[in-house]
């Protein structure tokens, strides 16, 4: 009973606090790690002697490995062609500085020793994907920059981890009574050969697995329920067989695994990606739960002062060395290097790493091997803290993103969405136009907005769309099936709840092709509009007018002040953008209004209004006027 309270207990809390993060737009990992921490050591509610079975590193270790499969499944190998220098630069230069000089930090601050500062400085090399893709999901950087920190995020944690294996079985060799005399030479060969096998292993059996995977689904060999289940078998398959080659061989084949298969282009993969995202999410809450409550609190005296400072001179001084000596001679500017150098913080790899050694070193230095968890786990917390926290702001101080992006893409450009487009350009807000149709774009650029042509389903457009300052996504395309599959195909880059959709008709009730509710987006403008009725008014004697209001007015005062035929559509709350949908919107005091009127109408409404109400309500973008 208590072995299945606690599993409930760790699912409840890798949900919750995954949830309360995203509600308060906090890093994930420190409320994950705080949630742990909490219900094993400090309150005891869940048991840590529960969590020290044999059964948890395997897990954590396969769980991780799902994680990068999941990561490598987001790289393309055509952003290697203008990054690819930078890249493979931080990967190897990047990895053997961060290594060196941290491991001289750790020697000179924490007093480890020479052994356990290198392995401690190859422990903190690995920055990781479950920290880095959630953090430039929420920045969104503009141009290569992120393309960079992806692949840098994900590829450095199976190469990090390795070479803390290799470091780790040095160290276990020179201190076996047959390896005392072991020198130099016998070392460097132990990993090069450990090396090797890791690569050829993960090359070979990573690249098997993926060619069986796209061979079955090409040849349709099994059922399309069974797609998700086959591969994550395979998956655990080739992670097992290279971990039994080499330690930790597993978490590069898994990666290479994801490469392959986002890579080819014979089956579709979307399904499998949407599977392990969903599963990624699950098992990363559980890991760090599971990793912070086992941990001992007696241990934590031996953190302190010094521990903190030790994250400093990794933050201030060795991240930025590593970024300075690895981009040094390529094409990318200051700004970028400035933008890397705030971007390491630490993530699960290096937990699970620093448990399962620190069990393994207890017998050779039983107090530092006490000391080395906590402080890595410290570490964690710190790097996440001040990166997670700061990098929005340090990303809009370089000019790459908006830390709170309230921008929208249109996607859909007809004549109708370019009138409103432009009123809310004119606005200050950020707007930008897909649509596939080239004289929709031609017209939209001619008329000043941001407008490329693409087709919206296409995977192309993931990695094509330039999305800074864009927060919002509005589907004005005047086919409900297609504009759902949009909804859904780009939700890998929006929030469920920033996608907005316009049906086709305002009878779409009462037709047999109905779109079902759970495959759309938010209903744009509320229940009744429709792209035929926007694009009617528009077409005709509706203007786009803006207001600004100093009291607050529900749906039905608003009708009552500006006519029947006013269709609010907007709301700007200072720098806030508010859409109205089916959720009921009340606009508040100071807010500007953005809605669609008659335009003979409005000429009496905008006498009375600025007479009796001291407000102004004037069409946008007519010569000389515009909203106060």
């Amino acid at each position: 009973m208590t072995f299945l309270f606690g599993v409930a207990l760790i699912l409840l809390l890798g949900v919750g606090a995954q949830w309360l993060a995203w509600q308060y737009n906090l890093p994930s990992i420190l409320l994950l790690l705080v949630a742990g921490f909490l219900a094993g050591p400090v309150l005891g509610i869940i048991d840590p002697a529960v969590l020290q079975g044999e059964w948890v590193y395997p897990f954590v270790s396969i769980s991780i490995g799902i994680i990068l499969f999941e990561g490598g499944l987001n790289l393309r190998l055509s952003e290697l062609r203008e990054v690819g220098g930078p890249i493979l630069n931080l990967i190897t230069i990047g990895v053997l500085v961060t290594w060196f000089v941290g491991a001289g930090a750790v020697y000179v601050i924490e007093d480890f020793g020479l052994e356990l500062s290198l392995l401690t400085g190859a422990i903190l090399v690995v920055t990781g994907p479950t920290v880095i893709v959630p953090l430039l999901r929420q920045i969104r950087p503009e141009g290569r920059i992120g393309t960079v920190a992806k692949w840098e995020g994900i590829t450095i944690d199976p190469v990090g981890a390795i070479l803390a294996t290799l470091v780790l079985e040095v160290i276990l060799l020179l201190h076996e009574p047959s390896g005392a005399s072991a020198g130099a030479l016998e070392a460097t060969l132990h990993v090069l050969k450990g090396l090797g096998i890791a690569i050829g292993a993960s090359v070979v059996i990573g690249g098997a697995a993926a060619a069986l995977i796209v061979y079955t689904l090409y040849r349709r060999l099994v059922p399309g329920f069974l797609h998700n289940p086959l591969t994550l078998t395979l998956l655990v398959a080739a992670f097992v067989g290279a971990e039994a080659l080499q330690h930790e061989a597993g978490l590069l084949t898994a990666t290479l695994m994801g490469v392959a298969l986002a890579n080819q282009s014979y089956v579709p993969v979307k399904q499998i990606t949407e599977f392990k995202e969903n599963l990624q999410v699950l098992l990363l809450g559980v890991l760090f739960v599971v990793l912070s409550a086992r941990l001992d609190l007696a241990t934590f005296e031996y953190v302190g002062g010094r521990t903190v400072l030790l994250i400093g001179v990794l933050i201030a001084f060795v991240r930025p060395l590593a970024v300075l000596l690895s981009c040094a001679g390529t094409k990318l500017s200051w700004r970028e290097q400035a933008f890397l150098a705030w971007l390491a913080p630490r993530g699960i790899v290096a937990a699970a790493v620093a448990s399962l050694f620190g069990f393994e070193l207890q017998g050779l230095f039983p107090e530092a091997a006490d000391a080395l968890v906590p402080v890595v786990f410290l570490v964690i917390v710190g790097t996440v803290a001040v990166y997670g926290l700061t990098i929005g702001y340090v990303a809009s101080w370089l000019g790459f993103a908006d830390p709170n992006p309230e921008g929208v893409l249109f996607v859909g450009a007809e004549a109708w969405v370019q009138h409103i487009a432009l009123a809310l350009q004119e606005l200050g807000v950020t707007v930008q136009l897909v649509d596939s149709n080239p004289d929709h774009v031609k017209r939209a650029r001619a008329r000043g907005l941001d407008a490329d042509r693409a087709d919206v389903l296409s995977e192309e457009i993931l990695e094509e769309l330039d999305l800074s300052g864009i927060g919002r996504l509005l589907i004005t395309i005047p086919n409900d099936e297609v504009a759902s599959l949009a909804a859904l195909h780009l939700s890998e880059i929006f929030d469920v709840n920033d996608i907005f959709q316009l049906p086709a008709r305002s009878d779409r009730r009462h037709t047999d092709g109905e779109v079902p509710e759970h495959l759309r987006g938010h209903l744009l403008f509320g229940t009744e509009a429709s792209c035929t009725q926007l694009r009617d008014w528009l077409d005709h004697e509706h203007e786009v007018f803006v207001a600004e209001l100093e009291t607050a007015l529900a749906r039905d005062a608003f009708a009552e002040r500006f006519g029947d035929e006013a269709f609010p559509m907007f709301i700007l709350r200072g720098d806030q953008l508010i859409i109205f949908s089916e959720e009921v919107q009340r606009p508040q005091p100071d807010d500007r209004v953005v809605f669609l009127a008659p335009r003979t109408r409005m000429q009496d409404a905008e006498a009375v209004a600025v007479a009796g109400r001291g407000d102004s309500s004037v069409p946008v973008g007519e010569p000389g006027r515009g909203p106060r």
